[in-house]
């Protein structure tokens, strides 16, 4: 067993993609595990955090070579961001999804490599995979041969239907990088469209090196990277919430969005029907009309608001928490 402030605990968490500035899904599955599951157990888990400047690619030594080490004596290592170090034997890895291996052209040519050696590696010799939805179940079956256990994500409680002011006009809102695989550009349309109407289409999300630019995103106004304390305000106060994905192992920004009160316009590809019920709007994220179209008629939609709030309330951390501690008992 590893030990932490209290003493030895047998589960060790690799938190270092929760030690990253910037906050996607897999960064949020690493920073609410990081810490709920030591509230849930003291005595069980310990965390592992590398310094900041380890958080990205310079971290690959601490999590392949210091981590393994460090975990020995630990009856479990919990990997909660997609790696684990290939030396560990005792690895409980969440793969969010397969995307670089079923659409490198996303991605950078040397993440791409890099991906295509260590995640089947990680995958065949994890004691235990865990993944996000079904929809990545069956993507990780396919692409990596492994069959994984279904752990849904949650929705923090910081998110409630409470706008605060943080952009000045009407607007609509989207939480993407500015990635070839957030399909930014098919809100051309709609961002003409709300312009003409009054309204801004805004973006909050920060630049991601891995992943290809997308070209075609000009028509966005883009916020950049968006503290964490302001998305809950940022969202409440949108008029709509749209995500255009090509490809979404779970979507939890639209969960975000919907338990802020928000509307919610999602792509029908990847895991986002899944994640989304009937309490958004499913369109072609290839019809930019469709989109817009879509965007148009969720704005004070009032049932759908309703409907995303019970649907949000469906997810939380603490229940995700609960599962993953099961899974490691």
């Amino acid at each position: 067993m590893v030990r932490g402030p209290r003493g030895p605990r047998p589960v060790l968490i690799d938190a270092r993609a929760a030690a990253r500035p910037e906050l996607g899904g897999v960064e949020r599955w690493a920073r609410e595990l990081s810490a709920r599951l030591p509230a849930l157990d003291p005595d069980r888990y310990a965390v592992a955090r590398p310094p900041a400047a380890l958080s990205h690619r310079l971290g690959h030594g601490w999590e392949q070579a210091w981590l393994p080490v460090a975990a020995r004596r630990a009856d479990w290592l919990l990997c909660p961001a997609n790696l684990a170090p290939l030396a560990a034997r005792n690895a409980a890895v969440v793969i969010h999804d397969a995307a670089p291996l079923r659409e490198p052209g996303w991605y950078s040519g040397t993440y791409v490599r890099w991906q295509r050696f260590v995640l089947p590696r990680v995958a065949r010799r994890a004691r235990l995979v865990i993944t996000v939805s079904e929809f990545s179940r069956a993507e990780l079956r396919e692409l990596l041969g492994v069959d994984a256990v279904v752990v849904p994500g949650g929705v923090d409680e910081r998110f409630t239907p409470q706008p605060e002011p943080h952009v000045a006009r009407p607007y609509v809102l989207t939480v993407a990088s500015r990635t070839a695989r957030k399909n930014l550009g098919a809100l051309e349309e709609c961002a003409r469209r709300l312009r003409a109407a009054g309204m801004e289409l805004v973006a909050a999300g920060g630049e991601r090196p891995q992943f290809r630019d997308d070209g075609g995103a000009s028509a966005v106004r883009s916020l950049g990277h968006v503290p964490d304390e302001q998305l809950p305000g940022l969202y409440a106060g949108a008029q709509c919430f749209v995500l255009p994905s090509l490809y979404e192992g779970f979507g939890l920004p639209c969960l975000e969005a919907m338990a802020c009160g928000t509307p919610v316009v999602a792509s029908s590809a990847g895991a986002l029907p899944e994640t989304c019920g009937d309490a958004a709007l499913l369109v072609d994220p290839n019809d930019q009309t469709a989109i817009a179209d879509a965007v148009e008629r969720a704005i004070g939609d009032e049932r759908l608001m309703a409907a995303g709030i019970a649907r949000a309330a469906q997810f939380s951390w603490d229940r995700t928490a609960r599962e993953i501690d099961a899974l490691l008992r």
